[in-house]
C-alpha cells in the first residue's frame, strides 16, 4: 500500500510506556531504615503515551488520538483501558498480554517542595517492540515514542547494530508519518548506544535539559545554573546526529528550540508561585503535549513553544500527571494569570 501524503493525514498516534502512577505525598524523604509519613494519595497516567493522549484530549485535540503498546492483562490494564475510553483515546493499538504486569511506578512526592522520587516495575511495556504496527494502515499525521530508555525490546540493539526503536521509526517516517521522541532522565551511560541512532529517524526531539546534556555530552546546568551558551551547543549536536526538522529542549526556566535551517527561539516558563504547585510529576509530558498540539495544527513555532509552557504549568498544580490539565483556552489564559518569566538572553524576542 502506497503511504499516504502527510497532508491527508491526521491525529496523534503516541506508542510506549503504560504506567499507573501511584503518587503518594510525603512530608521528607527518610534515609535507610528511617520513617517518613504518607500524608496523602492518588493514582494516576505515567508513562509518556499515555500522558500525553490524555493530556491531548484534556486540552481539546479535535484530531484522532491514538495509543500503541502493551499492557497486562490485569486489573491495572483494564483501568488505562476504560480510562483512554472516557477521553476518546482508540486503544485498538495497545495490546493485552498475560506473560507480564502492567507496569506501575510508586512516585514518592515531598510536600513541601514538590521533588519526586520514582519506584518502578517496568512489566508488559519491557515487552513491547512495536513490531505489529503498520503505518501505511495508520492514518495518523504524528508518531510519537517516549520513553526511550525505558523500553526494554524498543532499545535492544540487534546484531546489525541498529535498535529496534529505530527501525519503528524508519518505518514510520518511511509511511509519511512525523515522528518524535522522548527519553526518560536514567542516570547510567546508555544514552549514545540507544538513543543517538534513534535520532536520524526523527522529525521532532522534545526532551529535557539533563537528557540534551547526557546525549551530546554537553554540561548544560553549572552549579545549578543553566548554560545557555553550552544549551546551544546541545541542541546543535542533537540536529546533527540527524534530526530532521526540530529539537526542543525544555527546562524548569522554559525551552529553548533550534530548527533544522538554523533558527533559534526561546521561551521562558510561567512565574507559577509555589503555593500553586501540587507537584512536578507531569510538567515534562504535559509541556510535550501542548508543542506537539501546535506542530500538528502547523502553528508558529513560538505559539507551539508558549502553550508548551502554559501547558507545564497547568500540570504543576495537581499531583497526578495530567489532572491538573484544562482546556486549551484555559491552559493559555494561564500566561495572563502568572506571567512569564524573565528573557534567559538579552536577545530574546517576545
Amino acid at each position: 500500500m502506497k503511504a499516504s501524503p502527510a497532508s491527508k493525514r491526521s491525529g496523534i498516534l503516541a506508542g510506549g510506556n503504560w504506567i499507573i502512577d501511584q503518587v503518594k505525598i510525603i512530608d521528607t524523604y527518610p534515609g535507610l531504615e528511617q520513617l517518613a509519613n504518607i500524608r496523602s494519595q492518588s493514582q494516576g497516567s505515567g508513562g509518556s503515551p499515555y500522558n500525553v493522549l490524555v493530556n491531548l484530549s484534556k486540552l481539546g485535540a479535535e484530531f484522532p488520538l491514538l495509543g500503541a503498546g502493551l499492557v497486562g492483562k490485569d486489573p491495572l490494564g483494564e483501568q488505562i483501558v476504560a480510562d483512554c475510553a472516557r477521553h476518546r483515546i482508540d486503544t485498538k493499538h495497545v495490546k493485552g498480554t498475560a506473560d507480564a504486569p502492567t507496569s506501575y511506578t510508586d512516585v514518592m512526592t515531598i510536600g513541601s517542595n514538590g521533588k519526586r522520587t520514582f519506584f518502578h516495575l517496568r512489566g508488559a511495556n519491557a515487552q513491547w517492540d512495536g513490531k505489529d504496527l503498520d503505518f501505511n494502515r495508520i492514518k495518523a499525521r504524528i508518531f510519537h515514542l517516549g520513553y526511550l530508555l525505558l523500553l526494554d525490546k524498543m532499545d535492544a540493539i540487534g546484531k546489525d547494530g541498529v535498535t529496534q526503536a529505530s527501525k519503528v521509526l524508519a518505518a514510520a517516517q518511511a509511511a509519511g508519518l512525523k515522528t518524535s521522541i522522548d527519553v526518560v532522565s536514567e542516570a547510567s551511560d546508555r544514552f549514545k548506544a540507544v538513543v543517538t541512532p534513534a535520532l536520524k529517524f526523527c522529525d521532532y526531539a522534545i526532551i529535557n535539559e539533563y537528557e540534551a546534556g547526557m546525549v551530546t555530552g554537553f554540561k548544560i546546568r553549572k552549579e545549578g545554573v543553566l548554560d545557555t551558551v553550552s544549551l546551544r551547543h546541545a541542541a546543535g549536536a542533537i540536529l546533527q546526529h540527524g534530526v530532521k526538522e526540530l529539537v526542543v529542549i525544555h527546562f524548569p526556566e522554559g525551552c529553548f528550540a533550534r530548527t533544522r535551517d538554523g533558527k533559534d527561539h526561546w521561551q521562558t516558563s510561567l512565574k507559577v508561585p509555589a503555593k500553586a504547585i501540587a507537584g512536578t510529576a507531569g510538567a515534562g509530558d504535559a509541556f510535550c503535549a501542548g508543542v506537539l498540539y501546535g506542530l500538528h495544527e502547523a502553528w508558529d513555532l513560538q505559539k507551539c513553544l508558549l502553550t508548551g509552557v502554559c501547558a507545564a504549568a497547568a500540570s504543576l498544580s495537581d499531583p497526578t500527571c495530567t489532572g491538573g490539565m484544562k482546556p486549551l483556552a484555559a491552559v493559555q489564559a494561564l500566561q495572563k494569570k502568572y506571567g512569564v518569566r524573565p528573557p534567559l538572553e538579552p536577545n530574546e524576542d517576545f
